[in-house]
């Protein structure tokens, strides 16, 4: 079995901050996968099912963002889940909006949820960084628990779907081709930026320079002996 942690917290007035797009996630799994029972246990939510054959446990922990780790220990003990079969899905301030990143230990980078999970069942757990973009040092509570904005619809809709359909291949130890999927989604929902025209202007005014008819010269008559004598018969 394996175990599908979605950070956030609990409550109807945080469910559409930037926080809590571990539980978004999870919410997409479940309801791509036909996912629809929860109990609560272990203080969270939890759901068993499958995804892509393979048979998970979803857990969205409501104990708050800074005590996740007491949920997620209980379940993977309860189930005798090992950490190299734990997936948690989170928030990452350092990485642009809608990019996404899996890797496997490493550091907390600060976020409460993951300091809080480190010291309960040791860092060997898979992690799905979501970006949502960093406002600077000053803003960064109020951004993570202030709900997404309308526009950034166009990336997390189709990066939430993606994590769904795509999730077997995170299941079965293919990082790289979830994380090349997830951004072949999000790139082709970004609107297309238009050519910029030719400046025909430019080319106008240059064709008309090259196409200018010259003066001609007189062939005959008092001015042609006149210029004849200045500069003599070139060309001829």
């Amino acid at each position: 079995m394996k175990l599908l942690v979605g950070l956030g917290n609990p409550g109807a007035q945080y469910a559409g901050n930037r926080h809590n797009i571990g539980f978004m996630a999870i919410d997409a799994l479940a309801s791509a996968h036909g996912i629809s029972t929860w109990k609560t246990k272990h203080s969270g939510l939890v759901a068993e099912g499958t995804v892509g054959g393979e048979r998970v446990l979803l857990l969205k922990p409501q104990t708050f963002m800074n005590k996740s780790g007491d949920s997620v220990q209980q379940a993977a003990r309860f189930f005798k889940i090992a950490n190299a079969d734990i997936v948690v899905f989170y928030d990452e301030l350092d990485l642009a909006p809608g990019k996404v990143r899996v890797k496997v230990g490493g550091g907390n980078g600060g976020h409460n949820g993951l300091r809080s999970i480190d010291p309960q069942i040791g860092l060997d757990y898979k992690r799905v960084r979501l970006g949502i973009g960093h406002p600077g040092k000053e803003n960064v509570t109020h951004h993570v628990l202030s709900d997404f904005a309308k526009a950034d619809k166009a990336w997390l809709d189709p990066l939430l779907d993606e994590i769904a359909r795509q999730a077997p291949l995170l299941l079965n130890g293919d990082d790289a081709g979830f994380m090349n999927k997830l951004a072949l989604a999000v790139k082709s929902d970004e609107p297309q930026k238009a050519e910029k025209p030719a400046p025909k202007a430019q080319s106008h005014i240059r064709q008309a320079r090259d196409t200018k008819p010259q003066a001609e010269l007189p062939k005959s008559g008092p001015m042609a002996d006149m210029l004849s004598k200045l500069f003599g018969n070139k060309g001829e």
